[in-house]
């Protein structure tokens, strides 16, 4: 979750989280590089599921490419694409810094027609389904993403977890909870939330609804893994450790990211599936 502010205020309706991201392109560059935890874990599951390079990987929604650039790195063959002209422009900035050379295009998560049939090995999209509140334009994005896979690749889906903006408040303001309690006991109903106080509008997902979802949209389900593990919210020691004493943290880290009892504990769920 944000506390960041927009520079100005959002226009109503689908373009509010593209003006957040034009407003704050800067910041998901700068959120995956202080939250060392989250990064990590998420690479070992791309580490552990995506099948070895080079492998044709599409990262739908990856802004300013901390992940396309990585994998670029491990010799994939990465394409970005994102809807925010901002986030684009720091991706083209920080690609050629790092000296990856990534295929870089401009569109939505609902409509990848300019891509062809089955020609990934590998779907990333990371962000662009709990920015869609409609669960049709959820299944428009999901079905894109199993439209351009081939046969066995590998789909690799963020969501914000229903109980995070509660945990949020919960460490930088609790008297919002506490002085509006109707509205956040709607939130947990239907995991819908809208004016979010400096972030954009987010559908917060339910653990137990996403491997049906996926499932029911023609995925195998591989795993479901919590990107903070077990120290969502209190990760800040971890995330200044180096050496062996981060790596047995992010080892123990991992390996309790994929119980499901820690699932509703985690600020951001990733599901990986397999395109049948």
């Amino acid at each position: 979750m944000s506390g960041h502010t927009p520079g100005s205020a959002p226009p109503p309706g689908d373009d509010v989280v593209r003006h957040y991201y034009n407003e704050n392109a800067e910041h998901e560059w700068l959120r995956l590089g202080n939250d060392r935890v989250e990064f990590a874990i998420t690479m070992r599951a791309l580490e552990e599921y995506l099948p070895p390079a080079p492998r044709r990987v599409l990262d739908i929604g990856g802004g300013p490419g901390r992940y396309a650039i990585e994998l670029t790195r491990r010799d994939h063959d990465v394409t970005l694409a994102d809807f925010s002209a901002s986030e684009l422009a720091i991706a083209r900035s920080r690609a050629a810094e790092a000296g990856v050379a990534i295929r870089i295009v401009e569109c939505d998560a609902r409509d990848l027609s300019q891509f062809s049939d089955k020609i990934f090995d590998a779907v990333l999209m990371m962000g662009p389904l709990y920015h869609l509140l409609d669960a049709g334009d959820r299944a428009k994005a999901i079905a894109e993403a199993k439209r351009v896979l081939a046969p066995g690749g590998r789909y690799f889906a963020a969501y914000i977890t229903r109980t995070a903006v509660l945990r949020f408040w919960a460490k930088y303001d609790p008297m919002r909870v506490a002085d509006d309690r109707a509205r956040y006991e709607e939130h947990l109903g239907n995991g819908e939330v809208r004016d979010n106080f400096g972030f954009t509008d987010v559908y917060l997902a339910h653990p137990t609804e996403i491997a049906p979802v996926m499932e029911g949209a023609g995925f195998k389900t591989l795993d479901l893994i919590g990107c903070e593990g077990v120290i969502s919210m209190i990760r800040e020691k971890v995330n200044e450790l180096t050496g062996d004493a981060w790596e047995t943290w992010i080892d123990l880290n991992y390996m309790l990211a994929k119980d499901p009892s820690n699932h509703g504990g985690a600020e951001h769920l990733l599901y990986i599936g397999e395109r049948r």
